[in-house]
């Protein structure tokens, strides 16, 4: 019996990095089990230094290596398992996708700070801290400019399903939490990422657990 590929991940209600990994790999069809291990728990604070070398989710284990960091756990199935379509086949725009993924990966600090991703609440019109405006209105300009210039082709970004839905998909999370509006490329967008079965699912497994984090979480 083959043995499948592990994804470490935190709680579901809180952990936007351990989404992105984990929401890439169930859309593209790739096999792994999951360990979730409770954030900011005894438990955590013995296995993740186990399981991945910066301690944090997620962190993947195929057997023979580690790979930590979300996006770096999709580029590597989208270069080991091409057939998953996880980056666009065309280099330029292949090239855009690379580069709005990056800049949520490294960006966006007020709205990671004043809107922390937890499924479970709805809290409209709070989080609005310093600098969330803007980076609202740099995300919902992502959006449309990717859907409207390279994503005709189908409902999401980049036309079918890339890595950079998967790291948007918190950032919807969060939208629909504080009752974030953008224009209607924008909502139709977030529409799409939250009717996805798998997105349901998380919710669903989100809306289950008991463990709380007051104010916090894996940003």
């Amino acid at each position: 019996m083959e043995t499948l590929p592990v994804l470490y991940i935190g709680n579901k209600n809180y952990s936007s990095w351990s989404l992105r990994a984990w929401l890439g790999l169930k859309v593209a069809n790739v096999a792994f089990e999951e360990k979730l291990v409770q954030l900011r728990s005894d438990a955590f604070a013995a296995q993740a230094p186990v399981f991945s070398p910066t301690a944090k989710v997620p962190a993947f284990f195929d057997g023979r290596k580690t790979i930590w960091e979300a996006m770096a756990i999709l580029e590597y199935i989208a270069d080991t398992q091409p057939d998953t379509l996880l980056w666009p086949l065309d280099m330029d725009i292949r090239a855009i996708a690379r580069a709005v993924s990056l800049e949520m990966h490294g960006g966006f600090g007020p709205l990671r700070s004043h809107m922390p991703m937890n499924c479970r609440k709805s809290l409209p019109g709070l989080g609005r801290g310093p600098g969330v405006d803007a980076d609202i209105a740099r995300i919902g300009e992502i959006f449309k400019t990717c859907r409207t210039q390279y994503g005709q082709g189908g409902d999401f970004l980049f036309g079918h399903f890339s890595i950079a839905d998967a790291m948007y998909a918190p950032v919807v999370t969060r939208f629909k939490t504080y009752g974030v509006e953008l224009d209607p490329i924008g909502n139709a967008y977030m529409e799409t990422i939250l009717g996805l079965p798998d997105m349901k699912a998380w919710y669903n497994d989100a809306a289950a657990e008991e463990w709380v984090i007051e104010d916090s979480e894996v940003k």
